[in-house]
């Protein structure tokens, strides 16, 4: 008999197997159910009924301010990250016996919108210079309002709990209208006057951008290493200094020819250790294919790390070190600017500047320093004693030199229309052209490097002085010194933030007030002189605000925008 005949018979194993039994469905069937589960959530109206349980019992008082998204799309992943770790605050508040003031917000005003209608309008066949600021300004309002509505119910289908009803948004006119009254206290205390500051440009999109607004990518840029003649010198005693500084030159190193012609100043850091280098031998004709911009017998001073690689760099073949140059002499030297023997314009002394900016890592151990095109620039030339009113503005909103800018009057720094909008133009070129005509272009290169494009347009931005609004943190009011009082109430376990926050207010200097998109209230077109405006025009400026009709009154400021 065959074996498999004695097996035992086969048996259902299905009834030993114990399954979790369950009354919910095996399909969620979401297209229906979210709808009804949306529906209990507002009819149940959670967030209120809890605030009235705690605020019947006398319960704490717990604010979360909402750092608001900006309205201008549906929301992602991101979103959804922020919204669902403030419901965590908002809920374990709750838990904890707290009434808990959550009241969401959006952010309305920028670039981000005006760019989509830009779009919009270009589409239609319309530049934004030939919309109406009016109907500008409410296709914006329109947008915004729009995208607040979707990403409201968006984030309500997260569960989210808060003062959805009662929502803030900046575009509100009582909203603007707050605004407009607390700067109104800023230039009635007299902490409001007017200068300028190097920001963030971008020709293409011919507005200011804020660094959360930046992107970096890669960039080819041409480096020039530029000579200043030293003309005098506070030299004292220094006999031996003078000697070998009155036919030197000081070497600065950039990325940015274009932006000699500003140029005011060179920056050295008195940390580092300088020296005259006098040149013995060079690169023949032969040798380069043209005559070496560097001769035998030239004098250079160079941070002291850095010599060699310059003068390789020059096509010297041998130099000699000669004298060193201590800090006190560097900062009584008097330099000539480079193209001063092309155009009286640049007839000025440039003066040496101290400066924890500059650094014997890269370049020539000294920063060509033009104060109007970057913020170190700015910082060291104010710091120095110098006044606003004397960093010069050289390059237009559209990226070309100002007309009274000599040598270059009209250049393009960046093209800013046709297939060559993003993409320098020719002011880099014919600013080495004039180097080489004064003899003062010691070498050129190119160097690839980390460069900053704007996130919309990704052209390249460059820096570039811009009119604001400046609030004055000193003064009769102290308002550094009570504003740093403030952040000691920052609580204890917030200790890193409020250090942080102190620290950055203590260092802080004036404040600019606006960037470009943004309207100083009440202030449009207004000379200095008629700053001063009594308490009763700050009512009506508030109240005009408080109604729709501030878009009609203002439209005729085309350039509010």
């Amino acid at each position: 008999m065959p074996e498999f005949e004695n097996a035992p018979a086969a048996r259902d194993y299905r009834e030993t197997v114990f399954l979790p039994e369950t009354e919910f469905p095996m399909r969620a069937g979401l297209p229906k159910a979210e709808p009804e589960m949306l529906k209990k959530w507002d009819e149940a109206d959670l967030y209120h009924a809890v605030r009235k349980a705690r605020q019947a019992a006398g319960a704490p008082l717990f604010v979360l301010h909402d750092g608001p998204p900006y309205a201008n799309g549906n929301i992602h992943i991101g979103h959804a990250l922020n919204k669902i770790l403030k419901d965590f605050v908002v809920r374990s508040k709750f838990l904890t016996g707290h009434d808990v003031d959550y009241v969401p917000g959006w952010d309305c005003h920028g670039l981000p919108i005006e760019w989509k209608i830009e779009e919009e309008f270009r589409a239609k066949g319309r530049k934004k210079d030939e919309v109406p600021a009016a109907e500008f300004r409410k296709a914006c309002r329109e947008y915004a309002a729009k995208w607040i509505e979707s990403q409201r119910d968006e984030f309500k289908r997260l569960g989210v709990l808060g003062e959805w009803q009662n929502r803030y948004a900046t575009m509100d006119f009582t909203t603007e209208a707050k605004v407009t009254s607390e700067f109104h206290k800023f230039l009635m205390s007299d902490q409001l006057y007017r200068g300028s500051k190097p920001v963030m440009w971008s020709p293409v999109e011919r507005t200011a951008l804020a660094d959360a607004e930046i992107e970096y990518h890669p960039h080819v840029s041409p480096t020039i290493w530029v000579r200043f003649p030293i003309q005098t010198g506070d030299w004292a005693e220094a006999t031996e200094a003078f000697d070998n500084l009155k036919d030197a030159s000081v070497v600065i190193w950039t990325t940015t020819p274009w932006t000699i012609p500003a140029n005011r100043a060179v920056s050295f850091n008195p940390k580092v250790a300088y020296f005259v280098y006098e040149v013995t031998a060079v690169k023949t004709e032969e040798e380069l294919g043209f005559a070496p911009w560097v001769k035998a017998g030239d004098k250079l001073v160079l941070a002291e790390k850095l010599a060699e690689g310059v003068l390789q760099a020059a096509n010297a073949t041998a130099w000699k070190q000669v004298i060193d140059v201590p800090p006190d002499v560097l900062g009584g030297l008097k330099l000539s600017h480079p193209l001063a023997a092309l155009d009286e314009g640049y007839g000025f002394d440039v003066p040496m500047l101290a400066g924890d900016h500059v650094t014997d890592d890269a370049g020539t151990g000294f920063v060509h320093t033009a104060p109007g095109h970057g913020a170190d620039d700015y910082l060291v030339w104010l710091k120095s004693g110098r006044s606003l009113n004397s960093i010069p503005d050289t390059v237009d909103p559209d990226g070309a030199y100002y007309p009274h800018v000599p040598l270059f009057a009209g250049m393009k720094v960046l093209e800013t229309e046709g297939k060559k909008a993003g993409k320098f133009g020719e002011a880099n070129g014919a600013v080495m052209t004039k180097l080489i005509e004064t003899g003062n272009l010691l070498a050129r290169g190119r160097v690839e490097h980390s460069y900053p494009h704007s996130w919309r347009s990704k052209a390249p931005v460059i820096f570039r002085n811009t009119p604001q609004w400046f609030i004055r943190m000193d003064g009769d009011a102290a308002l550094k010194q009570r504003s740093g009082s403030a952040t000691q109430k920052i609580p204890a376990r917030q200790g890193d933030g409020r250090h942080r926050r102190h620290g950055v207010l203590s260092r802080s200097g004036p404040q600019p007030y606006r960037r470009h998109g943004r309207d100083a209230p009440g202030l449009a077109d207004q000379p200095p002189a008629q700053l001063g405006h009594p308490p009763g025009h700050v009512c009506r400026q508030e109240d005009r605000r408080t109604s729709e009709g501030r878009s009609r009154q203002r439209a005729h400021h085309q350039d509010d925008r």
